[in-house]
């Protein structure tokens, strides 16, 4: 569970800024603006979710939360070049709100088994294993989108070879519209078609990103009634955090 809460915290937090600036050109004031969103979602939950966690079974919470994720991811699963702030701010808001929904119920189920005298080195493994999470699931995320954005250039470029009426329509539209450029059109829009081409691409890989993030998420929720409730009752180790 704390794997992928850093495959969660991290792998999202690079998808996010990656498509802003790759695909809508934003700048990175514009990124910060439209995702500090999910700060304010984890600021608000947190004080919600320590409440709860004394309250509410931690498991049932760490499966609402991992539930939050997958939803959060699912209804990025058909993104497109044109969404921004407006479209991305309910799932900023979930991803916010069910982090904290599952880190706090975590750390309290993973050390409050422990004795005080053993708190301290497992709080660094358990941390570590965090980290370990957020470095591999990068790593992952960046491998799977480069391999599905190569494969849907392959496919595309299959919809714009000669002959498709449509792609010759757009050819003909680009050449003429830069027809002025010292007789360089044609050139010129065979390369904007090339870009266009590899960023669409790039958003249908980042979709198949999401949509495998989902099913890690949802196939994590099957696993939380393995986990044992700590005995004694519900409250956090001191060395939780």
């Amino acid at each position: 569970m704390s794997v992928a809460m850093g495959i969660g915290l991290y792998g999202l937090t690079y998808l996010y800024p990656v498509y802003l600036a790759r695909v809508r050109g934003y700048s990175a004031l514009m990124i910060g603006e439209t995702m500090f969103v999910t700060g304010i979602a984890m600021f608000i939950a947190a004080p919600i979710v320590g409440k709860l966690s004394a309250k509410v079974d931690l498991r049932a919470m760490i499966a609402t939360g991992f539930a939050g994720f997958a939803l959060g991811t699912w209804l990025v699963v058909d993104l497109t070049k044109d969404w921004d702030f407006h479209e991305l701010l309910i799932p900023q808001i979930l991803r916010g709100f069910c982090m904290m929904m599952c880190m706090v119920p975590i750390n309290n189920l993973a050390l409050g088994t422990l004795p005080p005298q053993r708190l301290k080195n497992a709080s660094g493994l358990y941390n570590l294993t965090r980290n370990l999470g957020g470095a591999v699931g990068l790593a992952l995320i960046n491998t799977m989108l480069n391999d599905r954005t190569d494969l849907h250039i392959l496919r595309l470029r299959e919809s714009i070879s000669w002959g498709h009426q449509r792609a010759e329509e757009v050819m003909a539209d680009l050449t003429r519209l830069f027809s002025d450029d010292a007789g360089q059109g044609a050139l010129m829009a065979t390369k904007q078609l090339s870009l266009m081409v590899r960023r669409e691409a790039m958003v249908m890989g980042m979709a198949d990103v999401f949509l495998a993030l989902t099913l890690i998420f949802v196939g994590l929720i099957a696993l939380v009634p393995l986990m044992r409730a700590p005995p004694g009752g519900q409250k956090a180790p001191s060395e939780a955090h």
